[in-house]
């Protein structure tokens, strides 16, 4: 495996940092100025989108891009670092139509959609014109088990009828978003051949967005909602790819955005490293700077390490996604989701432990970078889920011969003479 970026992918995340020093960061009292009223700074957002697309940088995600489309074709190993310079302002991905969940949308529709799919949803998302939502997880279920899914995609002669409710639906309060990518259960035999996936308007009768979730007091202008559905219809032309193959479309679907969100955590984890330096060194207790504490030092270089391993481990899961297809990334993608998700909450509760009261305040992104830490332990699978999943891969991995490492290994501990 070699991860040395390709002078391209160096290029553009020279060309990518500039954006993010001379244009980004001087927006951000202004973008926080707007959410702190609970309104999506469009008037921040949307003249970062021109430049961002003038220049190139532009749905650099998405490595089934076609040529004449809109965007910079990139593999997942060369995004990845790209990824995590843009995840020190979380909010910046959409600047450059790399946000969740419409990278995923985008990225399931280059590879699934019809003409008329591609020409109504999938090109207006390659141009940022529109935002997206993917309705999966529901409030009465665990939905970390999709066959326990409960609504109903009812089969008509003219199209299908959606009845039930999602929760926790991030995206659906933008006012950009025109587009559910609904996964329901419908027709077909076996726990995974029963689900299927519709594109459905947001403005369809009887689609109603019925709140804002708050995710540890904080309520994002975006917006994790709770979506209702009753008795919503929509034409044929709705179904995405065939019907029953929602289960398989949605797990291809998730694997390039677990990489997208993990190295996101990363570039967040090393923001918090570097302010948690700054302020070991600014700070006094004890006659000394805290930074001279051996507590501290320790806390700072566990940080080091931690983030430097998970970053290999990241850029693993993103060769191997280049080269393999998505079942065989499954355990790698599955590790990296829960290592970097752990990694954030601990690098972000250090940094916050060296600010003292201040690291909980919003004068810092601290605290709400650890409560996004804490988030994404359970978007995108709880850690169960994925601990669950490597373990089946590992037992899997060494059905075969079974008994022979530890019979090895015995005879050799037993008996000294034998070879």
């Amino acid at each position: 495996m070699d991860f040395t970026p390709t002078p391209r992918a160096q290029a553009l995340h020279r060309q990518l940092q500039r954006f993010m020093d001379d244009l980004v960061l001087p927006s951000l009292p202004e973008w926080h100025r707007w959410d702190d009223a609970a309104a999506y700074p469009l008037d921040v957002v949307e003249p970062l989108k021109a430049q961002a697309r003038a220049l190139g940088l532009w749905n650099l995600c998405l490595p089934d891009l076609r040529d004449g489309q809109p965007g910079t074709r990139l593999s997942n190993l060369e995004y990845a670092p790209l990824a995590e310079t843009m995840g020190a302002v979380p909010w910046s991905a959409e600047v450059f139509n790399c946000n969740a969940p419409d990278s995923g949308t985008m990225a399931l529709l280059l590879q699934h959609a019809d003409a008329q799919q591609t020409e109504r949803w999938l090109l207006p998302l390659l141009r940022g014109e529109i935002r997206s939502c993917f309705a999966m997880s529901e409030p009465d279920v665990a939905s970390s088990d999709p066959t326990q899914l409960q609504t109903r995609l009812q089969r008509t002669g003219d199209g299908w009828i959606i009845h039930g409710r999602k929760w926790f639906i991030t995206g659906a309060a933008h006012p950009h978003c025109r587009l559910a990518v609904v996964m329901g259960v419908s027709d077909g035999e076996g726990p995974h051949a029963r689900h299927s996936i519709l594109l459905v308007p947001m403005d369809s009768p009887g689609l109603i967005v019925e709140r804002n979730i708050p995710m540890l007091d904080h309520q994002a202008s975006e917006g994790h909602c709770e979506l209702v559905f009753r008795d919503v219809r929509v034409g044929p032309e709705a179904l995405l790819g065939e019907a029953g193959q929602g289960f398989a479309l949605a797990q291809a679907r998730l694997g390039p955005g677990r990489v997208h969100h993990a190295m996101r955590s990363i570039g967040q984890c090393e923001l918090a490293l570097a302010l948690m330096c700054e302020r070991a060194q600014e700070r006094r207790a004890f006659g000394q700077r805290i930074g001279d504490h051996a507590n501290v030092q320790e806390w700072i270089a566990c940080s080091r390490v931690e983030i430097d391993q998970a970053r290999l481990l990241v850029l693993r899961a993103a060769w191997r996604l280049d080269h393999d297809d998505a079942t065989a990334s499954r355990a790698d993608v599955a590790a990296i989701k829960l290592v970097t998700a752990r990694l954030q909450q601990r690098v972000l509760d250090r940094a916050i432990q060296v600010f003292g009261a201040m690291g909980l305040s919003p004068d810092t992104p601290l605290a709400r970078l650890w409560a996004w830490g804490r988030a994404l332990r359970l978007l995108d699978g709880p850690d169960e889920v994925h601990l669950r999943s490597i373990a089946r891969h590992e037992l899997r991995r060494q059905r075969e011969p079974t008994g022979a490492t530890l019979a090895a290994h015995l005879r050799r501990w037993r008996d000294p003479r034998s070879t």
